[in-house]
């Protein structure tokens, strides 16, 4: 697993500033939250740790290391979009070891690996189906398996669960802050919900116009 982090990174798009000498430490096995309205930078951020995006100054570390000159594939962090990006011709199972295929990896390491994030998601049931058949919470376990599937140093969520109802949230909250104790991966979890973001959090950093407002615990922040 590994720790991120931002040294006065600036990022922008033509005159826009989108972020702006950010600075912050996510710790090894944490649930940071970035939280803030739309166009406050978030997204963005996700998108600098990923090697989408480089910085026009500053700089960005993963377990320590430097990485602005890092490409994608090597930066070895995975991500679960806001649309969950699953490819909806493939199955679930066919879905959560797309990542492995596309790395060549062996195929008894592929079934170990699905077999292995399959139960500790309680997705097995569910491999043979395609995810238009799959409830909007049975999607998103899905969509955390195949990030999960490589066993990456961190990963990456924009607000993935803002299309579910209310107690769908709910359920997926509890579910998400379980996973992450349980699996012990560094998350950064992007979310516009200031409810959300205090009840799974470890920290949060409050982002507004592309810079860092507040950063701590949720108790330290809304006390």
């Amino acid at each position: 697993m590994a720790s991120i982090t931002f040294r006065n990174v600036t990022k922008r798009f033509g005159d826009t500033v989108a972020v702006d000498n950010v600075s912050f430490d996510v710790q090894d096995n944490e649930f940071f939250c970035l939280f803030g309205p739309p166009l406050s930078g978030k997204s963005t951020i996700l998108k600098l740790i990923l090697g989408l995006d480089t910085p026009d100054s500053g700089e960005i570390l993963i377990g320590g290391k430097p990485v602005n000159a890092v490409g994608p594939a090597e930066r070895n962090v995975a991500m679960v979009f806001q649309n969950l990006a699953l490819f909806p011709h493939m199955t679930a199972e066919q879905n959560v070891r797309f990542p492995l295929v596309e790395r060549k990896v062996p195929e008894v390491k592929i079934k170990a690996r699905v077999a292995s994030v399959s139960e500790k998601l309680h997705i097995g049931h569910l491999l043979h189906k395609l995810p238009a058949h799959l409830s909007g919470g049975e999607r998103q376990r899905v969509a955390i398996a195949r990030a999960l599937v490589r066993d990456p140093a961190a990963y990456l969520m924009d607000d993935p669960i803002s299309a579910l109802d209310a107690r769908l949230r709910e359920e997926t909250r509890v579910e998400l802050k379980r996973i992450q104790r349980e699996l012990g991966h560094t998350l950064i979890y992007v979310t516009h919900d200031q409810e959300e973001a205090m009840s799974i959090a470890d920290r949060m950093a409050i982002l507004e116009n592309g810079a860092i407002r507040q950063i701590g615990k949720p108790s330290d922040i809304y006390d």
